[in-house]
């Protein structure tokens, strides 16, 4: 498939109108990610003990989850910095629709999981490389360091994706597709609420 320039599994780049509505929204923003990156590291774990005999798969969930939790501290640490104080803040469309495409049967369940965690994180990734060019500090900091990590994650949880689907011996490319139209629409139509993954301004 082919993607936008730098993130070859998505379709669309986040909207100027959800950048601009970021900056108007930095408390928002920030108490979310914290929110996001601690659900991260919850589902790689819950994923862990879904798919416990595949034991690759679980080593690679161990580290990310590590790497997710310790990504939270250093948000937690910045809105201390920041005095923003968490609350909680309801959900957003994005992760809920994209879970809705996932089947409910197995092997293809565990396959869509992986698939729709791949685009949670390459999604992260696009977002942080676009808020670190107009957030400023202390943000931009963070979010330019976050990239990286971005790009490890969304692979890993693609690669997983390839190899369960090869011990089954079939294709995942028309479910890449299915969730990367899906994703592509979430984060480009108007959407009610602001989120770290949402779509622009209604």
């Amino acid at each position: 498939m082919s993607g936008i320039d730098g993130h070859p599994l998505l379709r669309a780049a986040t909207p100027a109108a959800w950048l601009g509505a970021a900056l108007g929204a930095r408390e928002i923003l920030v108490i979310d990610h914290a929110n996001c990156e601690k659900k991260a590291a919850s589902t790689a774990l819950s994923l862990m003990f879904a798919y416990a005999e595949d034991l690759v798969l679980a080593a690679r969930l161990s580290r990310l989850a590590r790497e997710e939790l310790r990504h939270y501290e250093l948000v937690a640490k910045l809105m201390g910095q920041l005095r923003i104080a968490p609350r909680r803040l309801g959900p957003g469309r994005y992760a809920e629709r994209l879970r809705r495409l996932v089947a409910r049967a197995e092997p293809a369940r565990q396959i869509d999981l992986l698939i729709a965690g791949a685009f949670i994180e390459a999604r992260s990734r696009e977002r942080f490389a676009a808020l670190a060019r107009v957030i400023g500090t202390p943000l931009d900091g963070l979010y330019g360091a976050l990239e990286e990590a971005e790009s490890r994650h969304y692979r890993m949880y693609l690669d997983a994706a390839r190899r369960a689907a090869a011990r089954e011996g079939i294709s995942i490319d028309r479910r890449i597709e299915a969730f990367a139209s899906l994703e592509a629409e979430l984060i480009s139509a108007p959407d009610e609420v602001f989120r770290f993954h949402s779509g622009p301004p209604a």
